[in-house]
C-alpha cells in the first residue's frame, strides 16, 4: 500500500499544499501531529436568555430582522430570537449574497463570543449555518478543535483535513512501539487513541489539561516526539563516531612546561576532566565532549592542556569563540601560556584587512599556526587547515549544533574527523542536558580554585545611583578597579536604559580623579583591545562597558561591578557578568541596580542572584523562569524545534524517552528509522539545525 501524500486529501491542490507546508505539514500524517491550540464546546445549544458577556457559545434562533446600516461605517445587523431572548449578529465585512441568505424567518445556528453591545448582547462575525436541521447539521458530539493556522487556510478547512487524516489512520499505519507494560505504568493511551482524543475530545474531557499539555493523550504524543528527538541526536552521534580520528596521545614535555607556565595546581575537578579528555583524544574515534563549569572554574586552563597534547601529537587546534572580544582575550591568554613553548598562536577575524587576512590564511593552510582562534570567521570556505586535530568551541549555547559540526568538517580528511571539545559556563540542568546534549559526552568541573571568595551581591533601585557612585569612588581609592555595565549602547526611552557613552561621560564628570574607559561592540577591534589591555594593566580605574564583557574577561584586581538596569538581563547573563569580579584576593561585590517598577519575573531573577552564587542552581531557576529555548540560546536559532513536547513541562518523560530510544536502536533499528521519519519527515536534522 502506497503511503498517502497531501494531494491525496480531498480538495488539496498546489496552492493549499503550499499553505499547509507553511505550517510544517508535509504529509497526511503531519496533520495528526498538528494539535489544536484550544477547544470549543459546540455539543449543546445555549438558550439566548442564558448568555453572558465573554462566553463562547453555540446558539440557535430565528431571524427577526436583517438590515444594512451605516454608523460611521457600513455594517450588516441580523437579530435572532429563540423565545428566551434576542441576540444581534454584527458583520463589518459582508457580501450581497449574505444579505439575501439572512432573510427574516430563516433558522440560524451560530458560534462565537458573546459581547455587550449598544442594544444588548451581540456576536461579531460569528460562524453560522442557515437552516441547520435541513442540512443535517445537528450539534457536535465532540469538542471542536481550534488549530494553529496560516493566511488563506480557514479553521473549517483545517478541521476537515485533520478529520480526514484521522479517518485514514488505518491507511497511515503508524507504528505503536511502546510496550503495553510501559503504557500501563505511565497511564497513557495507545498512539492512535491519543491522536483521536487530542483532535476530537469527548464533551466531558478535561479541556484545561489538554490545552496545558498535561493530559495523558498529549503526554503520550510528547513522549513519542521526545523518543524521536533522542533517536535523531543518537544518529548524529553514531554518524560522527563511525569516522576515524587522529590518536592524540603524545606527551613530549610540552604539557609539563605548560603546567609551569600556568602557575597554579589544577583542582581535583580539573584534573578529573582533563583525564577524561585525554582518554577520549587517545582513542581513534572522534571525541565529542561538553565540559560544563561555573564561572571561574578553570575551563580554559583544561582546554589549553588538551590543546597542547594535540599540538605535541603533530596537529593543529582551532578555538572558536562567540565574540571578537572573547577571541582577543583567548589570544592574550594562550599567547602568554604558549609563547614561551615556541608555539604559534594566530587569530582570524572578519575585520582583518585583505593582506593581513591572506597571511593568516597562509599560516593556517601551511600548518605553521599551531593554534587558530576566531569567531564565525573560522567557518568560511577559504579557511583550510593543514592537519586539524582538535576543535574547541567556547560558550556552546551561542552556537547551533550545525555550526560546530561545520567547523569540525574543516578537519575532515581521508575519512577522519578532528576531536571536538565544547565548553560552557552556562551550566545546563541535568534533565535539559539529557535532551539537548544527547550527541555529546558531558564532563563537569564542579569545584572552584582554592582562594576564590564568593561574590557579595547587592540589589538597589537606581534612585540610589549617587550612593553607588560613591561606592565606586571608595573602592577605586582603595586600589581596586571596577566595572560599570550598561545594557544598551544607544539611548532608548522604551527600555529606559542608560547609554554606555552617556554613562561614561557622566561618571568621568562625577569622578574626575578616576581614569575612566569605555568598551562597547561598536568600537573598532583596535580600540576595544587597547581599552581592555589598559584595564588589565591597571591603567584604567573604571571600565564602562556593555555586555560584551560577559565572558572571558579576567582582571583579578577588578573587585566591584555595577550592572545598570539589571532587570533587563536574564539570570544566566547576570551570573556570567558577576563572574568577572571576585577573581583576586580581595573578593568581589556585584551591585544590581534596577529601575522600578519590577515585573514578577525580574523580581525573581534579582532575588535568585542575591540568594545564590551557584551556577547550577542559577541555571535551574533560569530554566523555570525562561524555558529551555532561551536557556540553550536556541529560541532565535531554530534548534530544539519540538512540535508537541516541551522540555520544561515534560522533563519527567526524558529518562523514559532515553530508555526507549536505546531499546529501539538495539532491538528494532528499522522501527527507529520510521519513528524519526514520522516526526522529522523531509527534515531529518530538525533537532540539530541552527
Amino acid at each position: 500500500m502506497n503511503t498517502p501524500v497531501l494531494t491525496d486529501l480531498d480538495g488539496v491542490g498546489p496552492a493549499l499544499q503550499e499553505r499547509l507546508e507553511r505550517l510544517g505539514i508535509n504529509s497526511p500524517a503531519d496533520l495528526l501531529f498538528h494539535l489544536p491550540l484550544r477547544y470549543q464546546d459546540r455539543t449543546r445549544v445555549v438558550a439566548l436568555g442564558a448568555l453572558r458577556p465573554g462566553q463562547y457559545a453555540l446558539v440557535e434562533g430565528t431571524i427577526a430582522l436583517t438590515e444594512e446600516v451605516r454608523r460611521g461605517r457600513r455594517m450588516l445587523l441580523s437579530r435572532i430570537g429563540d423565545g428566551s431572548g434576542f441576540l444581534t449578529l454584527r458583520f463589518f465585512h459582508f457580501r450581497a449574497s449574505q444579505v439575501r441568505m439572512l432573510q427574516a424567518g430563516r433558522r440560524l445556528r451560530c458560534y462565537g463570543e458573546v459581547r455587550a453591545g449598544v442594544t444588548g448582547l451581540e456576536m461579531v462575525h460569528p460562524e453560522y449555518r442557515v437552516d441547520p436541521d435541513s442540512e443535517g447539521n445537528g450539534t457536535e458530539d465532540r469538542l471542536t478543535p481550534v488549530y494553529p493556522a496560516t493566511e488563506g487556510l480557514s479553521q473549517y478547512r483545517l478541521r476537515q483535513l485533520c478529520q480526514q487524516a484521522l479517518d485514514w489512520l488505518p491507511r497511515l499505519a503508524l507504528d505503536e512501539y511502546l510496550l503495553a507494560e510501559v503504557l500501563r505504568q505511565q497511564a497513557m493511551p495507545a498512539l492512535e487513541a491519543a491522536l483521536v482524543e487530542a483532535h476530537r475530545p469527548a464533551p466531558d474531557t478535561d479541556v484545561a489539561a489538554l490545552e496545558a499539555g498535561t493530559h495523558p493523550a498529549v503526554r503520550r504524543l510528547a513522549l513519542d516526539e521526545l523518543v524521536a528527538h533522542q533517536l535523531s541526536l543518537r544518529r548524529v552521534r553514531q554518524r560522527a563516531r563511525s569516522y576515524r580520528a587522529p590518536v592524540l596521545a603524545i606527551e613530549d614535555g610540552l604539557e609539563a612546561q605548560l603546567r609551569q607556565q600556568l602557575g597554579f595546581e589544577l583542582t581535583s575537578a580539573q584534573a578529573r576532566v582533563l583525564a577524561e579528555l585525554q582518554a577520549d583524544m587517545a582513542a581513534s574515534r572522534p571525541m565529542m565532549r561538553l565540559v560544563q563549569g561555573d564561572v571561574g572554574s578553570g575551563k580554559t586552563a583544561v582546554a589549553a592542556l588538551a590543546a597542547v597534547r594535540a599540538v605535541a601529537s603533530g596537529f593543529q587546534v582551532a578555538l572558536m569563540a562567540p565574540t571578537e572580544l572573547l577571541a582577543e582575550q583567548h589570544q592574550r591568554n594562550f599567547s602568554r601560556w604558549f609563547g614561551p613553548l615556541g608555539l604559534e598562536i594566530t587569530r582570524l577575524s572578519g575585520r582583518q584587512g585583505a593582506r593581513e587576512r591572506e597571511a593568516v590564511l597562509g599560516r593556517i593552510a601551511s600548518g605553521a599556526a599551531h593554534l587558530v582562534i576566531g569567531t564565525h570567521a573560522l567557518f568560511e570556505q577559504q579557511v583550510s587547515f593543514a592537519r586539524l586535530g582538535l576543535v574547541i568551541v567556547d560558550e556552546q549555547h551561542r552556537f547551533g549544533v550545525h555550526q560546530r559540526l561545520a567547523l569540525r568538517e574543516k578537519g575532515a580528511s581521508e575519512g577522519g574527523l578532528p576531536h571536538q571539545l565544547i565548553m560552557t559556563a552556562t551550566p545546563i540542568p541535568r534533565t535539559l542536558a539529557m535532551a539537548a546534549c544527547a550527541d555529546l559526552d558531558v564532563s563537569v568541573i564542579d569545584e572552584l580554585p582554592p582562594g576564590r571568595k564568593p561574590v557579595t551581591t547587592v540589589v538597589l533601585p537606581d534612585s540610589r545611583r549617587a550612593d553607588v557612585v560613591q561606592r565606586v569612588r571608595g573602592a577605586c581609592a582603595g586600589g581596586a578597579q571596577a566595572y560599570w555595565v550598561c545594557t544598551l549602547v544607544e539611548e532608548s526611552d522604551v527600555l529606559q536604559c542608560e547609554a554606555a557613552e552617556q554613562t561614561a561621560a557622566a561618571l568621568a564628570e562625577a569622578l574626575p580623579e578616576l581614569r575612566v574607559a569605555l568598551v562597547h561592540g561598536r568600537l573598532s577591534a583596535a580600540d576595544k583591545s587597547a581599552a581592555m589591555s589598559a584595564f588589565e594593566r591597571g591603567e584604567v580605574d573604571l571600565l564602562v562597558a556593555t555586555t560584551v564583557i560577559e565572558v572571558g574577561v579576567d582582571v583579578p584586581n577588578a573587585s566591584l561591578m555595577i550592572i545598570d538596569n539589571a532587570e533587563r538581563l536574564g539570570l544566566a547573563q547576570l551570573h556570567q557578568l558577576r563572574g568577572r569580579v571576585g577573581r583576586g584576593e580581595a573578593g568581589g561585590v556585584c551591585v544590581l541596580m534596577y529601575h522600578a517598577p519590577l515585573s514578577e519575573v525580574a523580581r525573581a531573577r534579582l532575588a535568585a542572584m542575591r540568594e545564590t552564587t551557584d551556577g547550577f542552581e542559577i541555571a535551574r531557576r533560569d530554566l523555570a523562569l525562561r524555558g529551555p529555548g532561551e536557556l540553550l540560546g536556541t529560541r532565535q536559532t531554530g534548534e530544539q524545534r519540538l512540535r508537541i513536547a516541551d522540555l520544561l513541562r515534560d522533563q519527567d518523560l526524558l529518562p523514559l524517552a532515553q530508555q526507549e530510544a536505546d531499546r529501539l536502536l538495539m532491538q528494532a533499528p528499522e522501527l527507529a528509522d520510521r519513528i524519526i521519519s514520522r516526526w522529522l519527515g523531509q527534515d531529518p536534522d530538525r533537532y540539530v539545525q541552527a
